[in-house]
């Protein structure tokens, strides 16, 4: 069951595209991470799904609502952490909590805010100035504004920016968790790493859409799938051998490593494992060439850079 979709959704300003016929579905308990160079139109993405500002063309559908049409009734069933929370400093943690769980009435206050104070780890300092909070205390606690309500949609803004790295990392082990709760998240990030770790599809986005898939089948697209064999050492009778192999289509050579190319990586395996053995080989481990997102982010901005010239 789809959670968002979105059909042609565009956004101009003025003559300039910030979102340019943006179409896909998310679907219920996903993580998607939305990735994209500055001034790709994430932000602007999000302000839209979220209601904050109409599409110039084109439309989305969250939770079952208009976004363009619903905006009351999307702005109670969805959360936002933005890159600015705007918390109150003089208040304490539990009073900011309590005053913007107030504007949902239906919610059970204080059992709510007493919830989330205790996920995010900000129980103990509950009643402490947020002015006296550290960066990542403050990201936690806008979380939790986020969540006190129970919406069906959550939609973070580079939730980690700024943050240092005891910080970003308890952050995101909070998205974590809540992913594993089967939570609704729409994540806007620069953070490569983070979107492998956190999110179950990825779509990267530079004006239009680029690609939308797991990172595993994004890296699928610009990255043969390779076999790495690690050996305590490597010599020329075994290569010699590896090369006759059948099902090998390409071998190379780096240090103790073989990089290889299979016809079929799962069913040949085995077989190749045992003619390296017998022909003295010592295999230390098997593993498959792992490519970092990165590699595939870029190769994807710069196609569309390429377009563009």
């Amino acid at each position: 069951m789809a959670v968002i979709e979105t059909f042609g959704l565009s956004r101009h300003f003025g003559k300039t595209a910030a979102v340019e016929d943006l179409t896909l579905t998310i679907e219920a308990g996903e993580v998607l991470g939305f990735l994209g160079p500055n001034g790709a139109g994430k932000t602007t993405t999000i302000r839209m799904l979220a209601g904050m500002i109409a599409p110039t063309k084109g439309y989305a559908i969250v939770a079952g609502h208009r976004t363009d049409r619903d905006v009351e009734q999307l702005h109670e069933i969805i959360g936002i952490l933005t890159q600015t929370p705007g918390l109150y400093d003089r208040l304490s943690a539990r009073r900011n909590l309590e005053y913007f769980a107030s504007f949902y009435p239906s919610i059970e206050l204080q059992f709510q805010v007493e919830k989330y104070l205790k996920l995010m780890g900000l129980w103990e300092r509950r009643d402490s100035r947020v002015g006296t909070f550290s960066k990542g205390m403050k990201q936690r606690l806008a979380l939790a504004r986020a969540l006190v309500h129970e919406p069906k949609v959550l939609f973070l803004d580079e939730p980690t920016a700024g943050l240092d790295p005891e910080a970003a990392g308890e952050v995101r082990h909070l998205i974590r968790t809540l992913r594993e709760e089967g939570r609704n998240i729409f994540l806007s990030t620069h953070n490569l790493n983070e979107a492998e770790v956190v999110c179950s599809r990825i779509a990267v986005i530079h004006t239009r859409l680029l690609a939308l898939d797991t990172p595993e089948q994004l890296r699928r697209r610009f990255f043969r799938r390779q076999i790495v064999v690690q050996l305590e050492a490597l010599d020329a009778r075994v290569m010699e051998v590896v090369k006759k192999l059948s099902f090998v289509q390409e071998v190379r050579w780096e240090g103790s490593q073989l990089i290889l190319e299979l016809s079929d990586s799962e069913r040949n395996r085995p077989e190749l494992v045992k003619a390296i053995v017998e022909a003295g080989g010592r295999v230390i481990g098997v593993s498959e060439k792992q490519y970092p997102l990165e590699d595939v982010y870029l190769r994807l901005i710069r196609e569309e850079k390429g377009n563009e010239s």
